[in-house]
């Protein structure tokens, strides 16, 4: 088989390798490798700055998801709260997710103030630093040109740009990743020990971002190793059992930590059913999401799906085909095409290394989100977005090098199929959203008509051996098969709105909650509307701001019920919506001030059945707020005993009562309040309980 590129550059030990100095350095980053193209160093500044802009673009209009908004303001109030990644500064629950994205946000608002921008800084740096991570990666082993293409695709992937403009954690997890798989190459290409063992430790790191879905590449990353690693196989073997024991330690340390700790002394831990974060792990946010069988929520099949029916077309339907899927059909050839070219390359080829990699990033991921069962939303797929990347940008140009040089017979004319195949599919997805804006149609057009240059150009430059005719046309591949990707990045970061719970991309394209609601930018309500410490209510989303000091447009001691409500239904992830205190009654200003009004010392200003209600509270009062049920109302974090506990002690004074079926309050507690609490008749649900008037 022809080679297509020389071979990769040999591997030298750090302690041979000569010191670069310091001016070189910093005069590099800016130039480039001395081997590198004039273009190339400029191309990559410019993809950066292009990502910084879509990912920060107007940062006032980012809503964020106001569950995660509430666990990092709490957590600048309390270090307690900070370290279990409670909701409250009271540490009451916790999230449903263990906390070291809420930690790299808190510690940003801790040293900067809480805010919009302080929050979303650490989300926008890791996103850009995504891009250049796989850049990097992909560069060091397939080149400039593949690495530029790769980190385009990326930073250009809608669903990503839509991620990267919120709160969620799924930025950090896929930053972790790439360097997981930045240290993995490296110690593939070396054979040493250490590089394997800080992989292990990045995707631990990833675990305590986002548990199980941390673990998807790991398959991938275990069989790259082994089989490419250069180094026998007995000490392939040794180092991977060293560096499952780093995995272990860096995935388990704050469960651990947690568990060990006695329930009495630490928050509930929300989503679990027995209050241990390993029931977590392997439940709500392990084997629940695949099987559909949600240990808190209790969903089963599609029921809690935000992104339409599980099935190998999932990702091609409606609702997630803008979101991420442009690509697959270029990523899937191209890995099939580059394992073939590199086919009869030696063992330890980094070039086939690298496609092994990526090839299993991108299908690992593709089945886990094509056939789960459980909860899922469009955005967890952004975690697939680097290897359909990394996929495009080496497989391709794997692919115009075989091309261009007639090699391997067969696969030698499979670029312009991809290119075709890749057109015909951007045509049918802008094609879904022909009215929803001009610049869908100019898209459409873009693509169709540069499609078909680029597979004429290609075909005919080859026929007549032209070269440049060849380059022309893969650059108008480039171009035509982007431009979608594009449309809808920039729609992600220029609309004004945007929601925090299931951000997405593009427009609206009639799918939602299991494919019966919306699947464009607001595919399934709203965030809940609050407002932020500081900031104004707002129907459309929470502001961000300073802690608050306390107004209200109303006296509630007059007995005025009137007030301008400030809680609009959010969409939950067992597939319900849950607004304002809880059951569906609101949120209102006036109430706020109420409560803070006659909190009497009280460690808690009030108790509310769901996380999104005691969110939009905490946001708007900067107050303790208890979620006695979690994110779905289900959760056993509050027991009768344990409110009679805290009303005797003085640290809890009111709780509203609320009934929305599974979102309700728990109708022991509900009856007991109802009898021995004081209604509150100026506001529907809400009551107040006395040390007296606990038995």
């Amino acid at each position: 088989m022809t080679t297509l590129a020389p071979p990769p550059t040999p591997v030298q030990d750090g302690r041979h390798r000569a010191a670069t100095p310091p001016v070189s350095r910093v005069r590099r980053l800016f130039t480039g490798a001395p081997e590198d193209p004039r273009w190339a160093r400029p191309a990559l500044w410019a993809i950066l700055l292009l990502a910084t802009a879509l990912y920060a673009w107007n940062l006032t209009s980012v809503t964020g998801n106001s569950f995660y908004d509430a666990a990092v303001y709490s957590g600048t109030k309390s270090w307690k709260a900070f370290f279990f990644g409670a909701l409250d500064a009271g540490s009451f629950i916790t999230v449903d997710k263990p906390p070291f994205a809420l930690w790299v946000m808190g510690l940003s608002a801790r040293v900067f103030g809480y805010g919009t921008w302080q929050l979303m800084l650490p989300m926008v740096t890791v996103g850009v630093g995504s891009v250049a991570l796989l850049y990097r990666l992909v560069k060091r082993d397939f080149g400039v040109v593949a690495g530029t293409i790769a980190a385009l695709v990326l930073t250009l992937t809608p669903i990503t740009v839509a991620i990267n403009r919120d709160t969620n954690p799924d930025p950090v997890l896929v930053f972790l990743m790439l360097l997981g798989a930045a240290a993995l190459l490296k110690a593939v290409r070396t054979g040493r020990l250490m590089p394997l063992v800080w992989s292990a430790v990045a995707i631990g790191f990833a675990f305590n971002t986002k548990m199980m879905q941390a673990y998807v590449v790991l398959p991938a990353f275990f069989l790259v190793y082994l089989w490419a690693a250069n180094a026998s196989l007995g000490r392939r073997i040794r180092n991977l059992v060293v560096a499952t024991v780093a995995l272990v330690v860096s995935s388990a340390w704050w469960m651990v930590i947690v568990d060990l700790i006695p329930a009495s002394s630490r928050p509930y831990i929300g989503g679990s059913t027995d209050n241990t974060v390993w029931d977590l792990v392997i439940g709500y946010n392990g084997f629940g999401r695949i099987f559909g069988a949600s240990s808190s929520v209790g969903s089963a099949g599609n029921g809690a799906s935000f992104g339409g029916s599980s099935g190998l077309y999932r990702m091609f339907n409606d609702i997630m085909g803008g979101q991420i899927s442009w690509l697959i059909p270029f990523a899937a050839i191209a890995l099939a095409g580059g394992l073939v070219l590199r086919g009869r390359a030696p063992r330890t080829d980094a070039r086939r290394a690298a496609l092994m990699l990526w090839g299993g990033w991108f299908v690992l991921h593709f089945l886990t989100f094509s056939l789960a069962e459980g909860t899922f939303h469009p955005y967890y797929v952004t975690a697939m977005a680097p290897g359909i990347a990394a996929l495009a940008g080496a497989g391709g140009v794997m692919l115009f090098k075989a091309f261009k040089e007639g090699s391997a017979a067969t696969w030698g004319w499979v670029l312009p199929v991809a290119v075709a195949v890749s057109t015909v599919w951007a045509v049918v997805l802008l094609q879904r959203v022909s009215g929803s804006g001009t610049v869908y149609t100019v898209a459409e057009v873009v693509a169709a008509l540069g499609g078909a240059l680029a597979v004429a150009g290609l075909l005919v430059g080859r026929f007549m051996r032209r070269q440049k005719l060849m380059g022309l046309a893969a650059v108008a591949a480039v171009v035509a098969l982007l431009a979608g990707p594009a449309a809808y990045s920039v729609s992600a970061a220029t609309t004004a709105s945007t929601n925090g719970t299931n951000p997405t991309a593009g427009p609206n394209t009639g799918g939602g909650m299991g494919g019966m609601g919306g699947g464009g930018q607001r595919p399934s309500g709203s965030a809940p509307s609050g407002t932020a410490p500081g900031g104004s209510s707002s129907s459309s989303g929470q502001s961000m701001g300073q802690p608050p000091t306390g107004t209200g447009t109303t006296d509630a001691d007059a007995g005025s019920s009137s007030s301008s409500s400030s809680s609009s239904s959010s969409q939950s992830e067992s597939g319900r919506t849950a607004g304002g205190m809880g059951g569906g009654s609101q949120v209102s200003s006036a109430m706020i001030t109420y409560l803070k009004k006659h909190q009497d010392g009280a460690t808690w200003l009030v108790a509310v059945a769901t996380d999104q209600t005691a969110s939009s509270i905490i946001l708007e009062s900067g107050q303790p707020v208890i979620s006695m049920g979690g994110w779905s109302g289900s959760d056993n974090a509050m027991t009768l005993a344990k409110l009679k506990s805290l009303v005797k002690a003085g640290k809890l004074h009111y709780i509203v009562v609320s009934s929305d079926g599974g979102q309700g309050t728990n109708s022991e507690i509900a009856t007991w309040v109802k009898k021995h609490g004081t209604a509150v008749s100026a506001y529907s649900g809400l009551y107040r309980l006395d040390a007296s008037d606990v038995g």
